[in-house]
């Protein structure tokens, strides 16, 4: 984790110069947290965990630091329907989602046969993808055995 963390520092602190803003030791603890969160936040979970850290840390500075993380390609919004966006890092490694309906639960997966099933619809329509993200909405196990 201390060398995904030190190469994604690298990548942002590379992204701020670039656009002529400053690496503060701010927009780092946000990077950190966010990497550290272990599952999809929203800003506003982001901030709460930022604060836990660095009580001195405002709202708008963690929005502003998420939107730079997008802008840089280290995070990716995703939206769940659930009346938020979430967010998740970039890179580590790609892969969908199912999300329980009733109690929220999202489980991660990867599927070659989808992933190859997705790359011959966008030959056959001759289409260049630039990013893709599923999700499949239903009942989860555990859901379906209190029932």
């Amino acid at each position: 984790m201390e060398k995904h963390l030190a190469e994604m520092e690298r990548k942002f602190s590379d992204y701020l110069k670039q656009k002529g803003l400053r690496v503060t030791p701010q927009r780092l603890k946000i990077l950190e947290a966010f990497l550290q969160a272990n599952d999809h936040v929203s800003m506003e979970e982001l901030f709460l965990l930022v604060r836990t850290r660095d009580n001195t840390i405002g709202q708008v500075t963690v929005y502003r630091t998420l939107k730079l993380l997008c802008e840089a390609g280290l995070a990716s919004a995703v939206n769940f329907e659930e009346g938020m966006v979430r967010y998740e890092p970039v890179g580590m490694h790609h892969h969908d989602h199912l999300v329980c309906e009733k109690c929220g639960k999202k489980i991660e997966f990867v599927n070659d046969a989808i992933e190859n099933l997705q790359e011959k619809v966008c030959r056959v329509h001759d289409f260049v993808p630039t990013s893709h993200h599923m999700v499949l909405y239903g009942i989860c196990a555990d859901c379906r055995n209190k029932a």
